[in-house]
């Protein structure tokens, strides 16, 4: 064989190769995943049958925020229009 047949049959083993290991390894991690999510979903199962149901209880509102006083706003938009017309 020439050197760039050789070469091409070298790059061509490589590829493959390379392309046969992430194969592996993303097949390997969808399987970790998945074990990982039956066994996930095994405890929380087994812990809402543990534990009793409780009912929701209430919670008190938030406070509404306050608004803001029409005089300030009109006293700050005032002062703005003042500094703007004397900049």
């Amino acid at each position: 064989m020439t050197s760039l047949t050789q070469q091409l049959v070298d790059a061509l083993g490589i590829m493959v190769l390379g392309m046969g290991l992430v194969f592996l390894f993303l097949g390997i991690l969808i399987l970790g995943v998945e074990l990982v999510a039956r066994s996930l979903s095994r405890a929380t199962e087994a812990s809402k049958q543990s534990m009793p149901e409780q009912p929701m209880s209430k919670q008190p509102m938030p406070e509404p925020i306050p608004t803001l006083d029409s005089r300030l706003v009109a006293a700050i938009s005032s002062a703005v229009h003042q500094y703007r017309a004397s900049a």
